[in-house]
């Protein structure tokens, strides 16, 4: 974001006022679309510290104003700020700076000359204020930046008044304010729209020319489609801000020891808060200190199973640990989630502290990114803008003619000047804006019927384009929960068979793991948790116990000798194999939650009459491998490893340690999570069965024989990913697939990259001749690369250069992060891929968000986290979006080309009737404009999308050869006909010039008029049915039923109209009798010609001249920048890449890309 400050000058103000005087007010309409223009002319450029006005230039290139607020600290100033109270925590949090002499600069905010002054401004909801040391605005957030696990837990005793009123000025309201306009304010703002100050215009016009009754409907429709558009815009931003809006009483804390209770909307960062046991809506993201909560996250991720939130890391570690909501997700309760229920330890509350309020919490973040999307920017958008220009060219050069020719006949100056303007009003269709967006609206419509809710329209006519699209793996391509397959134990350090009851498995560390290491909550006596946790606990039939505060606390207490969190029951006796009988319980002292980034999760527990405690692991088995004493590891782990997750399984690590140095409760609560997690015993694989969803294959396959690349971005095993691939047909079977292997520079080497085929990397040795033959033999079967998280971050940072190579072939990215995920639709973006993401929510946020269509599988009826967001939780939705995609485009396409053909073939007739003094009168210009072009141009868009998906895609660009050859193509067409049935007129025997003396509609009715107008008439008709094609991306026309019922009455009223016009239709639309029946004939067979001649045309240019263009274009260079990387790739010699041959980064390479 570029930022530039401006002072207010009075003399410019005084200015621009009377300006805007002399200038009857188009001054200030012209400030109103560029705001920028106004802060320009009233105010002169200066430093950012002495701005009263600010104006920010984002990413997008888009300009905005905002004024910049001061606000008096008084006393209680930025300077001794939150937590410096007169123990020695020298941190001052606000301002995240812990040495004091920078801190007190820092917020010395210009003492001397003004007494403690915060200036800031708000920029899209969120806060910045004037940070003196960095010399600029930043958001209030930054304030809170750096802040450790350490300061969080000293923040317990919370804040005192004055501190925290400081706070409140600085940090404003802990609110989400979504701005809804009054109906006045919506209304100055809708009429000041370009669109509609053309549509004034043309109203008092048409008034001036007499047109009362087209002038009197023209302004009926407007007012009731801006009453109607109105109606929308405020009932959407109303919505948003009761889903934004909240307000709920909180009880804080404060340093004397007392709790208040306060409202939500007065927290402030470091406020500390105590959460009820039976749960609460979260009014502002808070790091967890003490207890443990069940929270259900839907609302923010779409994912349906409550959360495990746990205590922030105490102890030594903290001091250094910086804290970060996302690294420490399982800690954050996050704003706008529903905290289900609250459980303490040792009789104490559950305390969270407040980290980020308003705006900067994750939902403000959320509010704000549907408030103010990224533009979509679209080709087709931004050449209908060109196209109009082009028109209103024609229209001057045609008012030049019309003026001319007026001039000619002499007509008195004032009805000179409203002429040549009524042409322009004639050739800008005012319906344009409206019948552009139909398509899509008809398109929303049918997704909604399939389940499948879109929240940003204009992004349907983007689903058209798609050229790859990224599948998350679980819960989208497979099943979301998995089956226990069983468990592989190991005995004096060899692997065991399978077992696949683990209830059968002795008494030991590995039955105790399975029974213990997990997050699942009783949830009013029912389990809950990770699916993977409930179905191994499932496996077990070991039951969880909840220790309640008030009953029972003694005999728990007696048979562990401490307090727990929990207690896993044996089954009773008569569920148990006869030979095992398992009595011991199992007491939960602490949880280590799950997190992406440690791929892990522990507990510790005691079992009844042993002294020490003793921590059970489950994770990702490199992970988990990684952790263990090296003599604990079998030596064929790898091989293990392998045999399961090439057959698609999904396999987790299980290890174990006792504690000696933790007996107690308290004790375990202290412990950091790296001293628990190391030196382990491992104890052996629980592997997961992960079911394939019945329609992901049959997709891919559609998808890649339209030629839409897919891939899969997962956060699972390799081989597990690859595996999936497989059966899914990403990867069909004589495909090879090619893994990518980089390491990061250690201190002696740089960092390498190296490409192994996937055959050779079983383990299974093969003779060094094959790999010689493999460089050049084998290679032209399209092959795959495969790559984890982190060799992606490898080669985004070390091999830039290469990146765009590999992403042209990767389809297997396994092991990856949000972050990546998200890293990685952008960089596909950069390549000019048009990308489709489509993912369970939880946790591709990022990615959806970034995508051009995000498509999110969940169950909320409109998931915020995505434009699209699918009913039925399987993948089928993807090709019916595309598909519909497709057609939305292409009827937008069709119904511009009718309405910019329907203003030129007014225009032309208007311009003939010019040229002999007459015109159209009042109700035929009604007749052709309501009647006839805007029911057509509605009902067009109505035509559903082709049934299969083909390899072609439509258009995207307006302005091509295609479509300006047709429309010109059209245009002489009608000029043709329309000049030609002119001159037949002329030349009847029964003729009779029109009164030239007079103009219309004084000299109406008359013959040319009559004639001009069944001729037009048939034209209107004719465009609408050669520009609606179905084939191939959508049904036939005769599918459309209504629009080919209304189009048959059209036809036939206008066949009556040419030869038998009655009493009233024919004095209301003042046309003249013709007697000769032959003549008006051959004004149908002429309309006949018109018809045949058009779809012709329209059919020679869509296959004939497409292939013509085709050849000659094969010279031409792609744009896509992927399109130009294919074809060097396929033209390498030797064919890339070189198999098992070791790449190395060099300095100057990543020195670049940082």
């Amino acid at each position: 974001m570029e930022v530039t400050g401006y002072q207010t000058k009075t003399w410019r103000v005084a200015l621009c006022h009377a300006c805007s005087v002399l200038t009857a007010g188009l001054l200030l309409v012209l400030f109103h679309w560029k705001p920028s223009l106004e802060v320009q002319a009233k105010c002169k450029p200066c430093a950012l510290s002495q701005a009263d006005w600010v104006i920010i230039r984002d990413r997008f290139g888009q300009c905005f104003t905002t004024r910049v607020r001061t606000e008096a600290l008084g006393e209680g100033s930025l300077e001794h700020h939150p937590g410096a109270r007169l123990e020695d925590r020298r941190t001052s949090i606000a301002i995240g700076v812990s040495d004091e002499e920078e801190s007190r600069d820092t917020i010395r905010l210009h003492e001397k000359e003004e007494k403690n002054i915060l200036r800031y401004y708000l920029f899209e909801g969120m806060r910045y204020i004037w940070i003196e040391r960095r010399q600029a605005y930043c958001k209030v957030s930054v304030l809170d930046e750096g802040w450790t696990c350490a300061d969080l837990h000293l923040s317990q005793a919370g804040l005192d008044q004055q501190d925290h009123n400081t706070r409140r000025k600085i940090y404003g309201p802990n609110l989400i304010e979504v701005p809804v306009k009054s109906y006045a304010r919506l209304l100055v703002e809708e009429v000041l729209n370009p669109f509609y100050i053309f549509q004034v215009f043309s109203i008092v016009l048409w008034v001036c020319d007499a047109y009362y009754y087209y002038a009197a409907c023209i302004f009926l429709i407007s007012t009731i489609s801006l009453g109607l558009s109105l109606y929308e815009t405020r009932k959407q931003s109303a919505t948003l801000q009761n889903m934004a809006k909240m307000s709920v009483g909180v009880r804080v804390h404060r340093p004397s020891g007392e709790e208040m209770v306060v409202s939500s909307a007065d927290l402030v960062p470091g406020d500390c808060i105590s959460l009820p046991a039976d749960g609460m809506l979260v009014p502002c993201d808070a790091a967890l200190l003490t207890g443990e909560c069940m929270v259900n996250e839907s609302m923010l991720t779409g994912e349906s199973v409550p959360v495990m939130k746990t205590p922030l890391p105490a102890g030594t570690q903290a001091a250094s640990t910086v804290y970060s909501p996302e690294e420490h997700r399982r800690h954050t309760l996050f704003c706008g989630t529903q905290v289900i229920q609250a459980k303490s330890y040792v009789g104490r509350e559950v305390l969270a502290v407040v980290t980020r309020t308003g705006f900067c919490t994750a939902k403000g973040d959320l509010i704000s990114s549907i408030l103010y999307p990224k533009p979509v920017s679209f080709k087709f958008y931004k050449d209908a803008v060109k196209f109009v220009l082009f028109l209103a060219i024609l229209a001057f050069i045609g008012t030049l003619y019309s003026i001319l020719i007026l001039v000619k006949n002499q007509v008195p100056v004032g009805q000179i000047i409203i002429r040549a303007l009524d042409l322009v009003t004639v050739i800008v269709p005012p319906a344009l804006p409206a019948a552009m967006t139909v398509g899509t609206i008809y398109a929303q419509n049918r997704l909604k019927k399939q389940g499948i809710f879109c929240i940003s329209p204009p992004r349907i006519n983007l689903c058209g384009k798609i050229r790859l699209v990224c599948f998350d793996k679980t819960g989208t391509l497979t099943e979301e929960g998995l089956d226990v397959w069983g468990v592989v134990p190991l005995e004096n350090n060899h692997f065991m068979p399978i077992i696949h009851e683990p209830r059968c498995l002795p008494a030991g560390p590995l039955l105790y793991s399975l029974a213990a290491c997990h997050t699942v909550s009783l949830l009013r006596a029912q389990p809950v948790g990770d699916p993977v946790d409930l179905k191994m606990v499932e496996s077990t039939g070991w039951r969880l116990e909840m220790m309640e505060e008030e009953e029972g606390e003694l005999p728990t207490f007696q048979q562990f000798g401490t307090k727990v969190l929990a207690v896993m029951k044996p089954p009773p006796e008569e569920e148990q194999p006869r030979d095992r009988k398992h009595q011991s319980p199992v007491g939960i002292l602490r949880r280590f939650p799950f997190s992406s980034s440690l791929q892990r999760m522990s507990v510790l527990v005691r079992l009844p009459g042993e002294a020490s405690a003793h921590v059970y692991i489950k994770g990702a088995p490199e992970m988990v491998a990684s952790l263990c004493r090296k003599e604990t590891v079998p030596v064929d782990f790898s091989q293990m490893l392998r045999h399961y997750t090439t057959d698609g399984f999904r396999v987790l690590g299980l290890a174990c340690k006792p504690l000696s140095t933790v007996t107690t409760f308290e004790e375990a609560l202290q412990l950091p999570r790296d001293s628990v997690e190391s030196s382990l015993t491992f104890l052996g694989f629980l592997v997961m069965k992960n079911v394939l969803k019945p329609e992901s294959a049959p997709v891919i396959h559609l998808l890649r024989n339209a030629n839409i690349r897919p891939v899969m971005v997962t956060g699972d095993n390799m081989l597990t990913a690859v595996n999936v691939a497989k059966s899914c047909r990403m990867v069909e079977p004589k495909e090879r697939v090619i893994f990518v292997n980089a390491s990061p520079p250690s201190h002696d080497k740089p960092a390498a990259l190296k490409f192994i085929l996937a055959e050779h990397s079983q383990g299974e040795e093969q003779p060094e001749g094959l790999h010689q033959r493999d460089g050049c033999f084998l290679q032209p079967q399209p092959c795959h690369f495969a790559l984890n998280g982190k060799s992606f971050a490898v080669v985004c940072e070390h091999f830039a250069d290469l990146l765009p190579k590999i992403l042209i072939r990767a389809t297997v990215f396994a092991r990856m992060s949000p972050d990546q995920k998200t890293q990685l639709v952008c960089s596909l973006q950069e390549l000019n891929y048009c990308v489709g993401m489509c993912g369970d929510g939880a946790n591709d946020c990022g990615a959806l968000k970034a995508a051009d269509v995000g498509i999110s599988l969940s169950e909320a009826e409109a998931s915020v986290a995505s434009p699209f967001t699918s009913r039925t939780a399987n993948i089928e939705c993807v090709p019916t979006v595309i598909r519909e995609g497709r057609c939305s485009l292409v009827t937008s396409f069709g119904v511009f080309k009718y309405m910019a053909l329907y203003s030129l073939v007014q225009f032309v007739s208007v311009l003939l009737l010019y040229t002999i003094n007459t015109n159209l009168s009042d109700f035929q210009f009604l007749f052709f404009d309501l009647i006839i072009t805007t029911t057509v141009a509605v009902l067009m868009g109505r035509t559903g999308p082709a049934q299969e998906l083909g390899v072609e895609r439509p258009q995207g660009a307006l302005i091509s050869v295609l479509v300006l050859g047709s429309l010109l193509l059209q245009t002489a067409l009608l000029i043709t006909v329309q000049v030609l049935s002119y001159f037949i007129t002329v030349s009847q025997s029964w003729y009779v010039p029109l009164n030239s003396t007079v103009t219309a509609p004084q000299n109406l009715p008359n013959y040319e008029n009559t004639v001009l107008f069944c001729v037009t008439g048939f034209q209107y008709l004719i465009l609408a049915v050669a520009m609606s094609k179905g084939y191939p991306f959508r049904e036939p026309l005769y599918t459309n039923v209504l629009f080919l019922v209304v189009l048959v009455l059209l036809f036939g009223l206008m066949i009556w109209l040419t030869l038998y016009p009655l009493g009233f239709p024919k004095t209301l639309l003042k046309l003249q009798g013709i007697d000769d029946l032959n003549f008006k004939l051959l004004l149908l067979g002429i309309a006949a010609l018109n018809f045949f001649a058009a779809f012709v045309l329209e059919t020679a240019l869509d296959h004939g001249l497409l292939g013509c263009l085709r050849k000659l274009r094969r010279k031409k260079v792609s744009k896509k920048l992927f399109k130009r990387l294919e074809k060097e790739l396929s033209q390498q010699q030797p064919s890339w890449p070189p198999l098992n041959e070791p790449l190395f980064a060099t300095p100057r390479m990543s020195i670049a890309v940082r």
